[in-house]
């Protein structure tokens, strides 16, 4: 089963050659192929093709991957498919082939042109070019020479290749293990509610917006299953749970309940003679009621139930750092006022730690960067003298440093992660300071308002009172 994406590319169109014609990944670039270009000279021409229709901006090109089963396919036939592929799908585009066999699984890489060398006009890449051609290609193809293919139900672009390979191999995963613990809810759920008490119980906090989401508790992301299988959104949910989960696995019952058709506003007709007279006294009677609207909410009633969502955070904050009193919120205060100096003055060394080595770290960026340009210059492909001179200046900055590269990006990577740590952090206590200060303020505003309150109810009762 061949599962294919492709990728588009804004640079870069050198380093995707090399890395498809990679010798140690093609068995010394015998698993290859070329097409509308010369090897040895793929760059150079997709170039020059750029160049003479005059699209030297935007998309440089695009990268399609097919990645197959293990064991299902042979690296011959896997090169055998990406080429028909490209006869079929990409014909005129300067493209080379690379089937890798350095991994368990064999999987063909193809890099193309965003311009086509016969008509001059640029590839364009959309959803519906995806299924109906790559894929549907891909997948026909595929099943010329015996392969299986994604049928329809299943879904290769909500899943990533090593859950896919994790499937195909009958490992559980937890994609796997979350749609087995749903099934289970609907069949031992009574109604909706119920359901989700079940998955609360499983272990499962829910997320309930525009589609249901799940995680464990403890992990970061939650899993939206009903994006794969409408069985697993809300209304596939109840379906199932009033109509048998058995029936609609079998195909016996639609996932999702029928809607009604759309049936256009039709205006009630104007009553006259007997029937008004009738009409009229059975609204008098109370047989016909004036139709009920649900309340809408007013600016005011908006504000009160924000007013009321940051009350609960402020309960939550004072009740999970066991603040009772003025003196444990003001102790409580200074204790983050101090973690958040100790914080600030943290981060202040890291930025100037960053900004001394900051030349250092750009220039090892343009090394890296330019490393593909030094080669095409020294080969003698002209027009590359900039790039040529930036990344000398670049090289020649890290070898007057002293500091090995190796050592250099080590120390990059962890300054920028402790700089993102610390960010957090600070983020965390100044969110920490403001309900504190928010709650200072409120406190006597709250106070007020429940005296008026608890007088206003003193008064009612006095008033029931004197009318008894």
């Amino acid at each position: 089963m061949a599962v294919t994406k492709i990728l588009p590319r804004s640079g870069g169109l050198q380093q995707a050659i090399d890395y498809v014609l990679n010798g140690d990944k093609t068995d010394d670039c015998i698993l290859t192929a070329h097409f509308n270009c010369d090897p040895g000279r793929e760059y150079r021409q997709m170039m020059q093709t750029k160049r003479e229709t005059h699209r030297t901006d935007g998309r440089q090109c695009y990268h399609i991957i097919q990645s197959f089963r293990p064991g299902e396919i042979t690296p011959e036939l896997a090169l055998e498919i990406a080429k028909e592929f490209v006869r079929e799908h990409l014909d005129g585009f300067e493209a080379v082939i690379g089937t890798h066999v350095d991994r368990h699984h064999i999987h063909s890489h193809i890099v193309f042109n965003s311009v086509n060398a016969d008509t001059g006009e640029k590839y364009h890449s959309t959803q519906q070019s995806y299924y109906q051609q790559i894929r549907g290609i891909s997948d026909r193809l595929c099943r010329e020479h015996g392969l299986s293919v994604i049928m329809a139900g299943e879904s290769a672009k909500a899943i990533s290749y090593v859950e896919w390979l994790r499937q195909s191999k009958g490992q559980p995963t937890f994609r796997s293990m979350l749609e087995a613990d749903l099934r289970t809810a609907i069949q031992d759920a009574n109604d909706l509610g119920h359901f989700f008490l079940i998955m609360e119980h499983m272990g499962y906090e829910v997320h309930h917006g525009d589609r249901l989401g799940f995680r464990l508790r403890g992990q970061d992301r939650y899993q939206y299953p009903g994006r794969r299988d409408p069985l697993f959104t809300e209304d596939g949910i109840r379906a199932a749970i009033q109509g048998n989960l058995e029936q609609i696995e079998a195909g016996l019952r639609p996932v999702l309940p029928a809607r009604l058709a759309y049936q256009p506003y039709r205006k009630h007709p104007r009553y006259s003679g007997f029937l008004a007279l009738y009409v009229h006294y059975l609204y008098l009677l109370g047989k016909i009621e004036k139709r009920q609207y649900p309340p809408r909410m007013t600016p005011h009633l908006r504000q009160a139930v924000m007013r009321f969502e940051r009350y609960q955070a402020q309960f939550a904050f004072l009740r999970e750092n066991d603040i009772t009193t003025p003196a444990d919120m003001a102790a409580f205060e200074h204790r983050t006022e101090e973690t958040l100096g100790r914080l600030t003055k943290q981060r202040t060394l890291l930025n100037v730690r960053k900004k001394k080595r900051q030349p250092l770290y750009a220039a090892l960026a343009d090394a890296e960067a330019l490393e593909p340009s030094r080669a095409l210059y020294e080969e003698g492909l002209t027009g590359m003298e900039q790039e040529f001179e930036q990344y000398m200046k670049a090289v020649k900055l890290l070898e007057d440093s002293g500091v090995p590269q190796e050592v250099l990006k080590k120390e990059k990577a962890e300054v920028y992660e402790q700089l993102s740590e610390v960010n957090r952090e600070i983020r965390a206590e100044r969110e920490k300071l403001k309900l504190c200060r928010e709650i200072c303020r409120q406190t006597p505003v709250m106070e007020q308002d429940i005296q008026k309150t608890e007088e206003h109810q003193k008064e009612v009762r006095e008033h029931e009172h004197r009318r008894r």
